[in-house]
């Protein structure tokens, strides 16, 4: 493998799903003997950050910080390898107005002709990049890794009380929905407990703790804030429910940990959500449909033979998934082809690995 550099936008030890993709993988590989160096983009490094590399150096560059290297990707491309990491294609943000939805599917577009390839975590990405006119041999699926838990899972057979969301508070994590749908199901015996990040958008968690003081909601929904992996790992032991109602996903990595913890999931139709939930775990209701998933709460607290069922499928589900070990296997192989991802191509897609009973081993086998 030639010289190995990721590109992130910003610190790369942030607590969000994409981050934490970067950062496993980048461990991964220095685990297996890669001299990986990680350029952290700062607002004055965008000029520097791909003109410094040797020629022939092989750049990681993770999708969200194309906006800030797209003229560096143009006067570059030709003399570095580069590899693209597309966790969701830009324009799905929830939030941006049809100009800026438009300006960013151009961008994007334009920028990943000039790569040589493209790793998505999930099918549905692969699609839209695909969309965008990237030929499908340079299209590589690998999902991301889970860390399964360190200890048996328990029986969960007792009521559903303990609701449990991981999420950044975002427009696109459909908080907003979340409450309005809780604000149905106050004569129901439950608690909800929020993890994830107050400070990347104020606007959001100023909005939602109004929702939530309205609601008169304060003393049964908990915003924690951000929390470290143990303590996260620790709430989804405790909880009964997982319930995430995002209106885009290009995986869905809090999907994955709460299955690996048997935990029933209650989400929405969006992005790829179906493909990482299969239907054995969840109850997946439309995006943006707070009656629809006010039902489907109220049906898995009410019914403690449909949770259990759900349990069930969801540990089943989450045994499966693949971990962090094989994941970055599959970015080993994809990083050591010298041009194109087309030596993984299968009769499916050019994805390495799929789910939902659905296993692609690379070539040489799993």
């Amino acid at each position: 493998m030639t010289e190995l550099v990721f590109v992130v936008p910003g610190r790369l030890d942030q607590l969000t799903g994409g981050y934490l993709y970067d950062r496993h993988v980048i461990d991964g590989l220095r685990s297996r003997g890669h001299a990986v160096k990680v350029i952290e983009l700062g607002p004055n490094d965008c000029e520097t950050a791909l003109a410094e590399l040797a020629d022939g150096t092989t750049a990681v560059i993770d999708g969200l910080a194309l906006p800030d290297l797209e003229q560096a990707v143009y006067d570059h491309w030709r003399r570095l390898r580069l590899v693209a990491l597309v966790h969701h294609p830009l324009a799905e943000e929830t939030g941006l107005s049809r100009a800026a939805a438009e300006r960013l599917t151009r961008l994007e577009a334009g920028a990943l002709q000039r790569f040589r390839g493209v790793v998505c975590p999930s099918a549905r990405t692969a699609a839209g990049v695909e969309a965008y006119g990237i030929p499908s041999e340079r299209i590589c699926v690998i999902p991301p890794g889970t860390a399964k838990p360190d200890r048996p899972l328990r029986a969960r057979r007792g009521p559903v009380r303990s609701l449990l969301c991981v999420a950044s508070l975002i427009p696109r994590k459909g908080y907003r929905v979340l409450v309005a749908a809780l604000a149905r199901l106050r004569g129901l015996n439950w608690q909800m407990l929020c993890i994830g990040s107050l400070d990347r958008d104020p606007r959001t968690a100023r909005s939602i703790r109004q929702m939530i003081s309205a609601a008169r909601l304060g003393r049964r929904i908990t915003l924690a804030g951000e929390q470290p992996p143990r303590i996260v790992m620790r709430a989804y032991r405790a909880a009964d429910l997982f319930v995430l109602p995002s209106l885009h996903e290009g995986y869905g990595m809090a999907f994955a940990e709460a299955m690996t913890h048997g935990l029933p999931i209650i989400a929405t139709t969006a992005g790829a959500i179906p493909d990482t939930v299969p239907r054995q775990a969840g109850l997946l209701v439309p995006a943006g449909d707070a009656p629809a998933l006010a039902c489907a709460l109220r049906r898995v607290i009410a019914e403690p033979a449909l949770a259990v069922r759900l349990a069930a499928g969801a540990r089943a589900a989450g045994g499966r998934l693949p971990d962090w070990r094989q994941a970055t296997k599959w970015w080993e192989q994809v990083l050591d082809l010298p041009e194109s991802f087309s030596a993984l191509k299968t009769g499916t897609r050019n994805a390495i690995w799929t789910h939902n009973d659905r296993t692609i081993p690379p070539s040489g086998g799993k």
